[in-house]
């Protein structure tokens, strides 16, 4: 028998239209995004890797952040998507939709034989 193997059948790279699709909802800033990337089973992240995220969809042009002061805090990053991660994220859900279709027929597959 083959030796037990951990498959992961999630896709990589989740966490950046993830991250947009929240952002699409509403503006954010890093913590709130935290807390919302449970709902899609981002339990184990880390605050340096969606802050490395964020950064890096900042530099790929599909958002963009703020600075907002507040009288009672420190000045906070406010972070939204750009038109072009709005294009980012229709080209990702038609890719997903692909996907799904491939995974559709797998399963038909695999429970048929």
């Amino acid at each position: 028998m083959a030796a037990e193997q951990k498959i992961e059948a999630r896709p990589r790279n989740w966490l950046t239209p993830v991250t947009l699709v929240l952002l699409r909802e509403e503006s954010s800033y890093g913590y709130e995004l935290m807390e919302r990337l449970e709902e899609f089973g981002f339990e184990q992240i880390s605050a340096g890797t969606l802050y490395r995220t964020l950064r890096r969809t900042e530099m790929d042009g599909l958002s963009k952040s703020e600075w907002e002061t507040s009288a009672g805090g420190p000045a906070r990053s406010r972070y939204s998507i750009t038109e072009s991660g709005e294009e980012y994220l229709a080209a990702w859900a038609q890719a997903c939709e692909q996907y799904q279709n491939v995974m559709d027929s797998f399963a038909r597959a695999y429970t048929s034989r």
